[in-house]
């Protein structure tokens, strides 16, 4: 498939603010807004929400975990219920990885032809190949699946890099091939990413990206990233990515979710967003507020009748008090977590929403300054 033919689904960028760039990412199921920030359902579900939770507080898409859900429950079964959708009852946008990111943690055999490695669960072989990942993403029903890559740890030689961004090349065009063959068997607009790689080097970076562009994908994601650099390390190699990436495509940063990331990567033209950073944060009692993040766990709380954050009056948990929400939390009672992740993941639904609304007036610019004042 060349670059230059009709992707599936369809992106269309409406505004521009600086680099930052206002969007619509449009499905026969459901139409996403971007920027947009996707909650993290590893095993077909965000921790401590529904479903329905989801749907009330407007995400439009969330993640599922290639990796996880292959092993349990498998994704036969889950094909059985309707793919994710049916299995979670979700009716929105579903994305799923391509299970590469847990599989190279997991120091596997890794050859041209895949990667073998070990169950954590029961310690069984597996083999992911880029052909079946996509087999196992197309039985899961993901609206947007990503292709098989190689993500190198950071710090890492220069060599092991360029061998991660050549083995990627190897694996998108093998995988974007086989997903062609097959994804008019499936009902609905089925989509596939291609990830770029290449670490802190920004000539790696725009080779990998070329190296995509020139297989032609439905939308780009920026892989190996965020995975302990600093933000200033972070940033070059970011915009060696997605200055060269197509400006009709989606781009997606993989695994970024605090506020001051966030604005970074709008700044640099990305439109969507994944992370698992405010739900762990809720579980651990910490909540997002426009004052930055508080542990709520903190003894100063205790006799606060304030509700989570008086400046985000919206917020589902603003119905109870501070020292309500650190009492449930000093007590382990499981509707703290529930309750700090409605409000963070909401919290973040927000500044996705003021991040929008900024772009098309035209003063992104001081959104992203007030932000990094708060959060930088």
């Amino acid at each position: 498939m060349s670059n230059k033919e009709v992707p599936i689904p369809g992106f269309e960028v409406s505004a521009i603010s600086g680099g930052a760039r206002r969007g619509q990412l449009s499905f026969d199921r459901h139409v996403a807004q971007t920027p947009v920030f996707m909650p993290v359902g590893t095993r077909a579900s965000v921790r401590t929400v529904t479903s329905a939770d989801l749907e009330s507080l407007g995400a439009d898409i969330m993640l599922g975990n290639t990796y996880h859900l292959m092993l349990r429950p498998g994704e036969a079964l889950i094909e059985r219920f309707g793919g994710i959708h049916g299995f979670a009852d979700w009716h929105r946008l579903i994305l799923t990885d391509s299970g590469g990111y847990q599989v190279f943690s997991l120091e596997p055999k890794v050859d041209d032809e895949g990667a073998t490695f070990k169950s954590t669960y029961d310690g069984s072989k597996h083999h992911l190949s880029p052909e079946r990942a996509v087999d196992i993403q197309l039985a899961l029903g993901s609206d947007i699946q990503m292709v098989l890559d190689v993500c190198p740890p950071l710090p890492a030689p220069k060599k092991v890099i360029r061998t991660a961004v050549e083995r990627t090349a190897l694996w998108a065009e093998r995988g974007r091939a086989h997903f062609l063959t097959r994804r008019d068997a499936f009902a609905g607009q089925r989509a596939q990413f291609g990830i770029v790689q290449g670490g802190l080097d920004p000539e790696l970076r725009q080779t990998s990206a070329r190296q995509l562009m020139d297989i032609g994908f439905d939308g780009y994601a920026v892989g190996g990233l965020s995975v302990g650099e600093t933000r200033a390390e972070m940033i070059e190699p970011l915009r060696a990515s997605t200055e060269i990436l197509p400006t009709d495509r989606p781009r997606y940063f993989m695994g970024l979710g605090d506020p001051a990331g966030l604005v970074e990567a709008v700044a640099a033209g990305v439109d969507m967003f994944d992370c698992v950073w405010p739900t762990r944060m809720a579980r651990h009692g910490t909540a997002l507020t426009r004052q930055g993040r508080i542990n709520i766990s903190a003894a100063r709380y205790a006799n606060s009748d304030e509700p989570l954050d008086p400046d985000f009056p919206q917020s589902p948990a603003n119905r109870w008090s501070r020292g309500y929400i650190r009492h449930l939390l000093s007590v382990g009672e499981p509707a703290a977590a529930r309750i700090l992740t409605m409000h963070n993941l909401a919290w973040l639904f927000d500044l996705m929403e003021r991040i929008r609304i900024s772009i098309v007036e035209d003063r992104f610019a001081e959104l992203r300054a007030e932000t990094l004042e708060v959060w930088g």
